[in-house]
C-alpha cells in the first residue's frame, strides 16, 4: 500500500477498552459521509485492537473534515492524515497519525474485497512487523479477477519467486527455461503463465518449498465477482468491511487527481453507533457469522 506513509512516533497503542465493550447482541455501525455520499462499514471482532481504536478516534471526533488524500482508480482510496483538515491544494500528504501505531491482525478470515476497510502502514523496512497506522485506512475498490487468472491468487508470489530463482540457478534446467524464454519473448502471456504454473510441482520438488497456498471458496468468488486487491492479503490489517454505500467508492475513485491526490478535496465526517445486530441486519442486510459456544 502506501510506501512513503509513515508516523510520528513508534509507541505502544493504550486504549480505554470500555470504547468497545458491547452486548454480544449488539455491534457498532461506522458512517463515513462525504460530498458523494454516504458509506456504511462494520468493524470486525477478530481485529480488537483496531476496531478498539477507530471507534475510540470516532467518538473524539477525530476523523472530521479530513480527507481522502489519496485516490487511486481501480484500487484504492485512503483517509485518515491529520495533518490534511486544514492542508493548502497541492500540499504533500501521508506523514500525519496520532503519534502511535497499531500491531498487526492478520486474519485469513478476512481480506481485500471490494469495500473492504483497512489500515495504512509504514513499508517493510522500516517497519518489519507490519504494524498499522493509527489512523490512517484505506477502502479498497479493486478490479474483477478474470477466471483466467484464479490460479494466480493460490500461488505465494514471495515464495513462488524465491524458488524459481533457485531453479533459474541450476544449470541442468537451462533447457527450460531457454523454452520460458520463448514463450515470453512471442508475447504469448497466456501461454507463458500456463507453463509457468506448470512448473509447480516441478519447482517445489526441487527446492523443496511449498509455493502454494489454500484459497477459499469464499475468496475466489468475492475477487472474481465483486472484485478487489488480492496481492495486498497478509500484508495489511483488513478490520472491517463496507456494508452499504459501495458506489460511492467508486465515485470517489473515479474523481480527478494530481499525484493521486483529488484536485477537488473530499472530506469525510465520522460516526460510530452502537445498535443491535438484527438492526443491522435488518437496515444493511449484512448477516453476522453464527457464534459458535465452547
Amino acid at each position: 500500500m502506501n510506501k512513503s506513509f509513515s508516523v510520528a512516533l513508534l509507541i505502544g497503542l493504550s486504549l480505554v477498552s470500555s470504547c468497545a465493550q458491547k452486548s454480544s447482541k449488539n455491534d457498532y455501525v461506522v458512517t463515513i459521509k462525504t460530498s458523494y455520499g454516504d458509506m456504511v462499514a462494520i468493524l470486525y471482532d477478530e481485529t480488537p485492537k483496531h476496531k478498539a481504536n477507530f471507534i475510540k478516534l470516532a467518538k473524539e471526533h477525530y476523523f472530521d473534515s479530513l480527507l481522502f488524500h489519496r485516490v487511486i482508480a481501480g484500487f484504492m482510496i485512503q483517509g485518515g492524515d491529520p495533518d490534511s483538515k486544514r492542508a493548502v491544494p497541492g500540499q504533500p500528504l501521508g506523514q500525519g497519525g496520532p503519534g502511535y501505531t497499531v500491531d498487526a491482525e492478520f486474519n485469513p478470515k478476512y481480506f481485500h474485497e471490494k469495500g473492504a476497510l483497512s489500515a495504512a502502514r509504514l513499508g517493510d523496512q522500516q517497519n518489519p512487523t507490519k504494524a498499522s497506522s493509527g489512523s490512517q485506512f484505506y477502502i479498497v475498490q479493486g478490479t474483477i479477477v478474470p477466471q483466467s487468472d484464479i490460479e494466480d491468487l493460490k500461488i505465494d508470489q514471495m515464495k513462488f519467486n524465491t524458488a524459481f530463482r533457485q531453479v533459474m540457478m541450476n544449470a541442468s534446467n537451462k533447457p527450460l527455461i531457454d523454452s520460458l524464454n520463448q514463450v515470453y519473448m512471442a508475447g504469448d502471456m497466456l501461454a507463458y503463465k500456463k507453463m509457468l504454473f506448470g512448473l509447480v510441482p516441478r519447482i517445489e520438488k526441487q527446492t523443496g518449498m511449498t509455493v502454494t497456498k489454500y484459497v477459499s471458496p469464499e475468496k475466489i468468488k468475492a475477487y472474481t465477482t465483486v472484485g478487489g486487491a488480492p496481492h495486498l492479503d497478509g500484508d495489511y490489517t483488513v478490520f472491517g468491511k463496507v456494508i452499504k454505500g459501495l458506489e460511492v467508492i467508486d465515485k470517489i475513485a473515479a474523481a480527478p487527481t494530481a499525484a493521486e491526490r483529488p484536485t477537488n478535496d473530499i472530506r469525510m465526517f465520522v460516526t460510530v453507533e452502537e445498535m443491535s445486530k438484527s438492526k443491522i441486519t435488518k437496515l444493511y442486510g449484512y448477516v453476522f457469522p453464527v457464534e459458535i459456544k465452547k
